[in-house]
């Protein structure tokens, strides 16, 4: 995959109402593309303007120049969201570490942050993470499948769900805020109650305190077509069930919503797990648990 610079012109946007699910005020990515390759992944979607997103990395080579001057100009404190775009800490980031850098910008501006990542590289930044948290950091693992080996044909670029797993554990161990987005639960292949009761069950077990739940999938132009085309190849006949049971519609929902969120809400209580956010209050006001 081609990794290559360019210059951003801004690089916060605003939230407007702040995000009520993730308690987000502004949002930025550093990077255009994603080398986790997600068969599901929305950013191939054509709105997004991403024109060779299996072959091409975008670096933002002056974002932590753009992020210090954008934040010094903020008046109103608010969390800062990343991975809505592409993971944070896919693997080129090992070595560019924009993320580190832009952390320690967050830092010396004293705003809140929420990490959204499939990856365990995030360990490398829990020093930063918690200084952050005497303000307010969060880092969501998404986690869509318990099963390694189906993990990496749905996720083909991302670690492993074991690694995400061993990761919250260690984050959470350090007093950072952590969580699992089991988005997306897709139809006909994770949309099953023992899928259900193991992410939520490992969850528990790793330390994690919430689990922010997206039932089914969205499905739009490029997006879908290249689904459609990995579902042929990973699951012969998948395909063609997905068309016969959605055609073109936008929300694919998963096979007998209300019984499953019915059940994941049941597991989450008896693992004591909530199912929203503890999100920040700009008077430093925590809500400790949500169910």
């Amino acid at each position: 995959m081609i990794v290559r610079e360019i210059e951003a012109r801004t690089l916060l946007s605003s939230i407007r109402p702040p995000d009520p699910t993730f308690g987000l005020r502004y949002n930025f990515n550093l990077y255009r593309g994603c080398q986790h390759q997600c068969i599901y992944c929305d950013s191939r979607s054509e709105c997004y303007q991403i024109e060779d997103f299996a072959h091409e990395i975008l670096v933002k080579s002056n974002a932590i120049a753009l992020l210090d001057q954008e934040l010094a100009r903020k008046r109103q404190r608010g969390t800062i969201g990343t991975g809505s775009m592409n993971d944070p800490y896919m693997p080129c980031e090992a070595h560019i570490q924009l993320t580190r850098r832009a952390l320690q910008v967050i830092l010396k501006h004293r705003f809140p942050v929420h990490v959204i990542t499939k990856s365990n590289l995030v360990r490398r930044d829990a020093d930063i993470l918690e200084e952050i948290a005497k303000v307010y950091a969060a880092v969501s693992f998404t986690i869509t499948t318990a099963d390694d080996a189906l993990g990496r044909k749905l996720e083909p670029g991302a670690p492993p769900v074991s690694e995400r797993l061993a990761a919250i554990r260690e984050l959470s161990g350090r007093g950072i805020y952590c969580g699992v987005t089991l988005m997306p639960v897709l139809p006909f292949l994770t949309d099953n109650e023992e899928n259900l009761t193991a992410i939520v069950r490992l969850a528990a077990e790793a330390g994690a305190s919430y689990i922010l739940p997206g039932f089914g999938v969205t499905l739009r132009d490029r997006q879908r077509a290249y689904f459609y085309q990995q579902l042929e190849r990973l699951f012969p006949g998948l395909s063609a069930r997905y068309e016969a049971a959605f055609g073109q519609r936008y929300h694919c929902a998963p096979r007998r919503p209300g019984p499953l969120e019915e059940r994941f809400r049941q597991l989450c209580q008896e693992y004591g797990l909530a199912t929203h956010m503890a999100v920040y209050r700009p008077d430093g006001a925590r809500q400790l648990s949500l169910f």
